[in-house]
């Protein structure tokens, strides 16, 4: 296997959780302070040396294209007023050794349907990174997540599932896995389970919107029955593809902020304030004003 250059990121789903916002745009264009949700998630595959981004969308989802493209009208008028550093800003929302490939779903039938979407684009000697920007993994000062995963794959070669640990009452929000050990945070899968009852649940290590897979994931997908709404899901997939190959997960070092949930999107939305060159002062002040004392985000 090739090293990991590729990446998938599925942003064909409704975003129905966020209506109205995602009536007329993509929930994956919703920003936190300055940048959109798909922006952090490519940025993230880009410190991993991932270089080419595939997106599977939908009919909704034209303004995705349009963000990583070149905005000429746009590079114009603000190279016209010598704004320069807002210039390039814009021209390096996508390095230019990067590609952008879109691929369009065009029904909704699940993550496995969406990561099959790929296969046309995918060598048969090369894994591939799967991206979910519902997920903002965030490891502030160290390697980003999928960089983490990339390594534990360029070491194992074989299919890698980024994992955390959660509150057992929660097990029935996520997959699920068992596992054995190898060493440290890096485990063999041994089982994986569709969101659990947590008396039921095999242990508490989810699997949270980051997958490194090998092609053999594609025969897996074919092989499946759709289930409810006819969709295929790539957690029976993988549970198929570890009776053939190794499959491990990754306990990985960063935290998580379910953007793909009010709650999560607010909680991102601040700490990303907080941090902020240009509003992380004023808004210290503020939510020290609003509600007493320092915020908590400046004493980590």
């Amino acid at each position: 296997m090739k090293k990991i250059t590729k990446a998938v990121f599925p942003v064909a789903g409704m975003g129905t959780r966020f209506l109205p916002a995602t009536k007329a745009s993509p929930k994956e264009m919703l920003p936190i302070v300055d940048k959109p949700l798909i922006q952090y998630a490519v940025e993230e595959a880009l410190a991993a040396g991932i270089t080419e981004m595939i997106f599977i969308t939908g009919r909704t989802k034209r303004s995705i294209e349009d963000h990583f493209d070149k905005a000429y009208e746009l590079e114009t008028e603000l190279e016209a007023r010598g704004k320069k550093q807002l210039l390039e800003l814009v021209r390096n929302t996508v390095p230019k050794n990067v590609n952008c490939i879109y691929i369009r779903q065009a029904e909704a039938l699940g993550l496995g349907h969406a990561v099959l979407c790929a296969s046309a684009v995918i060598n048969d000697d090369e894994a591939f990174a799967v991206i979910l920007a519902d997920d903002l993994l965030d490891n502030r000062g160290g390697p980003s997540v999928m960089q983490q995963m990339a390594d534990v794959y360029d070491y194992h070669r074989c299919s890698v599932l980024g994992t955390m640990n959660v509150p057992r009452e929660e097990t029935s929000q996520y997959g699920i896995v068992s596992t054995e050990g190898l060493a440290g945070k890096v485990q063999r899968v041994t089982g994986i389970v569709e969101k659990p009852k947590p008396e039921e649940a095999p242990t508490t290590q989810a699997v949270v919107g980051r997958y490194i897979l090998t092609p053999r994931i594609f025969d897996h997908i074919r092989a499946l029955k759709p289930g409810a709404g006819g969709e295929l899901q790539l957690t029976d997939a993988i549970a198929a593809l570890m009776k053939q190959e190794a499959v491990l997960s990754y306990e990985f070092d960063g935290v998580r902020y379910d953007c793909g949930s009010k709650l999560g999107y607010l909680k991102a939305t601040v700490e990303f304030g907080l941090r902020h060159p240009e509003t992380g002062g004023e808004f210290d002040a503020y939510l020290a004003h609003r509600f007493g004392g320092q915020a908590v985000a400046k004493k980590k």
